[in-house]
């Protein structure tokens, strides 16, 4: 008699459970495609509204250098804000 497999230890949380992102822009206001050795940032979701915004704040350079020239804020599908520039100018 085979047993049941193992529950996962860890899932992915779903976008109801995270609904804030940010949208990644280039100046024409297009959705970026982040190079390879960014990948890590695309996608990110978030719990709340703050997590969101503390998180750009650690990662901005990054996106710039990337080729991220402003980015939206969005809940679920709504724009919150934006768009707000990465320049450091």
């Amino acid at each position: 008699m085979a047993l049941p497999e193992d529950p996962p230890t860890f899932r992915q949380p779903t976008p109801a459970e995270r609904p804030w992102w940010w949208r990644l822009q280039d100046a024409s206001g297009a959705e970026v495609t982040l190079p390879a050795d960014l990948g890590e940032y695309d996608g990110q979701r978030f719990a709340n509204q703050g997590d969101a915004e503390s998180w750009i704040g650690e990662v901005w350079s990054e996106l710039a250098e990337g080729g991220v020239t402003q980015v939206t804020l969005v809940e679920v599908d709504r724009d919150v804000y934006g768009p707000m520039s990465l320049s450091a100018e």
